[in-house]
């Protein structure tokens, strides 16, 4: 968290995060400060005690304060500055000059923008509970000739490891014995099942599919894929909560100017004039150099920035999201269920010995009439009419599929358990075009080949260009095959691939990319969440992501479209621009006022005032981030600034 970030428990329990906006604390002491403060100035207005308006701006700013002020104190103590080390000391100056109704002011502005911030951070720290589950609880091990069932955290190196099929993998390892397709897609990201037998590397988190597996353990519980999918999530979540924040970046230098200023002041006035006069001036000093319109101008730009973004069908996980948002240069993609729709479909049926499309067709349906492969639901939905399921069909693991109809034995398999024959090279030409081809035989005959492959989104392409002529950088990180994945990037115009990668060896990547510019990566499974997390911003496709790259990630885009990336993108880069014309505002405001209080020009009430004007402008510009114009359903992606929301 940002060193001006006020929290009241610094130390917050996991199993408790706040998941609505009126469960943050401080939010909740922001809202009391207010109600209080408004009654204070409602007593002031109508002529009331003075004790009593006195009374309720010191409530309220007590209230306020306390969302900030301790914490502030503790990082001031190491030597950690920021703007909550600003707002502390105007609030303590304008209680000195008796201006306390402006000290409780400033101290609710800024308990909103904390509160705003711990939102943000707490959903992002629920993430990490749903990673872990993907681990079973228990494992089967063949210890001493017998099968014993332990904790999978007791598991170590040299055990040897039972996976039945269906079961998750308890931890990394190496096949000894037995054939399955494994299920990789959370670990890898690889969108079809990789076929595996003895010598194969499985990962932890992996689905075992039909055969029965004997796995020797190559890591323990505490140190395989996913536990080190874990630990990169929170270091980079860690990295990005301690990151300051725009006002605190501003701060960091203006505070010790400020008050090694007013200190100054005070000592250099009281020697050569009176000393009473110059600690006043000092003290107004300290009010007008008080960021009064900074604390409120950047969260109520961010307030309506996320708000009209939500109504775009994209969630910006607070402030600091959407400013990186608007940073954002290189734009990192995932393949499988981001560039593609992660629903594989028929693209090209090849055919030999008289065969038709439609009777090739036909067979492999028939085996995969009832198969939960996923190639079986692309095949069945490429097949016209009703389909006659094989009988006695049997799965050769890590190969295909063999059954009768009408006394006729059919198989359909991969190249290599079958023979291509005449359409070897068909099939390598499928095979390099990114799909995954199987092979189809009626009576031991070959009767044709049917290639199956995660289509791209149609909007792909379109984006992509979009974002190049945007000026953004774009490559694509992808756990899937060379083959396919720069197939596939050739149809959509990407000329940057890695490919064949793990999750660890995707946040490594963008670690890379991060050291030349602002990069942003887009996915949506569990195998991103590294990447998502080490990003300088982590982009979720939330109708299609898991729980965790929804929860690990700065922003989700919650719709199918892709389109509103580029959408996203030119909102945020608009309201980061509102922010910095609030913050130039806010300290141009600050470098007249300081000179203006300093001479004795203005004093105090005169600051006040300005203040509170500059504060209605720039919330009124901070509004107008609000605007926005919605995608039209079908219509073509243009660049990310022909999408900016109107002025």
């Amino acid at each position: 968290m940002s060193e001006a970030c006020g929290c009241g428990n610094d130390e917050r329990d996991d199993e408790h995060e706040p998941e609505r906006l009126w469960e943050i604390t401080e939010l909740r002491a922001a809202a009391v400060a207010g109600v209080v403060l408004l009654t204070g100035y409602v007593v002031g207005w109508t002529g009331g005690p003075r004790p009593v308006e006195i009374g309720l701006y010191g409530l309220a700013l007590a209230i306020g304060a306390w969302t900030f002020v301790p914490s502030t104190l503790r990082r001031l103590a190491k030597g950690q500055i920021g703007v909550g080390t600003l707002m502390t000391i105007a609030a303590v100056g304008a209680v000195i000059l008796g201006e306390v109704g402006e000290a409780a002011m400033l101290a609710f502005l800024f308990s909103i923008s904390e509160g705003l911030e711990e939102y943000s951070l707490a959903r992002t720290r629920r993430g990490l509970r749903a990673l872990l589950s993907l681990v079973p609880d228990e494992a089967t091990v063949l210890r001493d000739g017998a099968e014993t069932t332990i904790p999978a955290s007791e598991l170590r190196v040299g055990d040897r490891m039972l996976v039945r099929p269906g079961e998750r993998v308890a931890t990394d390892g190496t096949i000894t014995s037995g054939r399955t397709a494994l299920d990789v897609s959370a670990i890898t990201g690889e969108s079809v099942p990789v076929e595996a037998g003895p010598g194969s590397e499985v990962f932890a988190g992996s689905i075992n599919g039909t055969g029965a597996l004997e796995v020797e353990v190559t890591s323990s519980a505490a140190d395989n894929s996913l536990a080190r999918i874990v630990a990169i999530v929170e270091a980079e979540q860690s990295r990005k909560g301690e990151a300051q924040r725009l006002a605190d970046r501003i701060a960091k230098p203006l505070v010790p100017a400020i008050m090694i200023a007013a200190a100054l002041i005070a000592a250099i006035g009281s020697v050569l004039g009176d000393p009473l006069v110059w600690i006043e001036r000092a003290l107004v000093v300290l009010v007008a150099a008080s960021p009064c319109a900074l604390a409120i101008s950047v969260p109520v730009t961010v307030v309506a920035a996320i708000g009209a973004a939500s109504k775009l069908g994209v969630l910006v996980k607070g402030g600091a999201a959407l400013e990186a948002l608007g940073a954002v240069r290189t734009i990192a993609l995932d393949k499988t269920g981001t560039l593609t729709a992660n629903r594989p479909t028929v693209i090209d049926v090849a055919t030999t010995g008289g065969a038709t499309r439609e009777q090739v067709l036909d067979v492999a349906a028939a085996l995969e009439a009832r198969s939960e492969h996923p190639l079986a639901a692309a095949i069945l939905a490429a097949t016209d009419g009703p389909v006659q399921p094989a009988e006695e069909v049997d799965a050769v693991t890590g190969a295909g599929l063999a059954g009768y109809r009408q006394g006729r034995r059919l198989r359909l398999g991969r190249p290599g358990w079958l023979d291509p024959g005449p359409l070897a090279q068909q099939v390598a030409a499928m095979q390099a075009a990114g799909a995954t081809a199987v092979l189809v035989e009626d009576n031991d005959q070959l009767i044709g080949a049917v290639a199956v492959r995660d289509e791209l989104r149609p909007e792909a392409a379109q984006v992509v260009e979009a974002l190049r002529r945007g000026g953004y950088q774009v490559a694509m990180l992808t756990g899937d095959n060379q083959a396919t994945a720069h197939a596939l990037a050739r149809q959509v115009g990407i000329d940057t691939v890695h490919a064949d990668l793990r999750p660890e060896d995707k946040a490594a990547l963008i670690a890379q990319l991060r050291q030349h510019s602002s990069t942003a990566m887009v996915g949506d499974g569990l195998n991103d969440a590294p990447a998502l997390a080490t990003a300088d911003l982590g982009i979720a496709m939330g109708a299609m992501g898991t729980d965790v790259a929804i929860e690990t990630a700065d922003v989700a885009l919650m719709g199918e479209d892709l389109r509103h990336l580029t959408q996203a993108l030119a909102h945020a880069r608009r309201a980061r621009t509102i922010m910095l014309q609030n913050v130039g505002l806010s300290l141009g405001l600050i470098t007249v006022l300081i000179p203006l209080a300093l001479t004795g020009i203005l004093g105090l009430a005169a600051v006040v005032a300005v203040h509170e004007l500059a504060e209605i402008i720039v919330i009124a510009n901070g509004v107008r981030a609000g605007r926005t114009t919605a995608l039209a359903a079908g219509a073509a992606t243009s660049s990310p600034t022909a999408l900016a929301t109107h002025a």
